[in-house]
């Protein structure tokens, strides 16, 4: 399976800016549904209601699947990969 990968940086409530990637099937071309992924993983860390649009979330690049993604990509659709200041 082939995976689009969406670099999102987004401000959080405290002014710092969390730096994470949205891991989603390449079929999922509309950015509502990419950014509806990237507002849940928002929610669920206490960041909800920030920005998240084309200005912070963009599509980078295709790559193969990871096994560790697989199991989050078939029950929610995609995944999330941790890159800066998402756990503080």
């Amino acid at each position: 399976m082939q995976v689009a990968v969406w670099d999102t940086y987004v401000t959080k409530k405290d002014g710092s800016v969390m730096h994470f990637d949205i891991i989603a099937p390449t079929e999922i071309k509309d950015t509502n549904v990419i950014y509806s992924y990237g507002k849940d993983y928002l929610k669920g860390k206490g960041q909800e209601n920030q920005e998240l649009s084309a200005k912070e979330c963009s599509f980078c690049h295709i790559e193969t699947v990871l096994p560790q993604w697989e199991a989050d990509i078939s029950r929610k659709g995609y995944t999330i990969i941790e890159m800066e200041n998402c756990n503080e």
